[in-house]
């Protein structure tokens, strides 16, 4: 089976960070990109920013631009994403995704995998 593994969501006040990572299996090495999107409560699922493997081109969403950055291990076959001055909107479960396409996309029907989902909660 394939499998993404996020961590690091937790509870932090306004103007934190927080670091997420997301760990593949081994079935995933072969993944050219990988994205984070998150789903606020009541709210449908969106785009937050992906990395694409070799290249090292990075695309983030208009709402986390300069706030938040994706970055990855290659030993460790981990990507990261790293969340700076946090808002309360950005209160989510936020998810990894891999995409076996070279091409950046920010719609979750081109991912292949999909993590179980790590809850970040941010506090006034």
């Amino acid at each position: 089976q394939v499998q993404l593994v996020e961590s690091g969501g937790g509870l932090v006040q306004a103007g934190g960070s927080l670091r997420l990572s997301c760990a593949a299996s081994e079935r995933t090495f072969s993944s050219r990109v990988m994205g984070w999107f998150r789903q606020a409560p009541g709210k449908e699922r969106v785009f937050v920013a992906a990395i694409a493997w070799n290249s090292l081109r990075t695309y983030y969403a208009d709402s986390v631009k300069g706030r938040f950055s994706i970055s990855k291990n290659n030993a460790k076959n981990t990507v990261y994403l790293q969340m700076n001055s946090l808002k309360l909107e950005d209160t989510a479960v936020y998810y990894c995704a891999a995409d076996e396409t070279a091409i950046i996309s920010i719609f979750e029907y081109e991912y292949d995998y999909w993590g179980q989902g790590t809850q970040v909660t941010v506090s006034s």
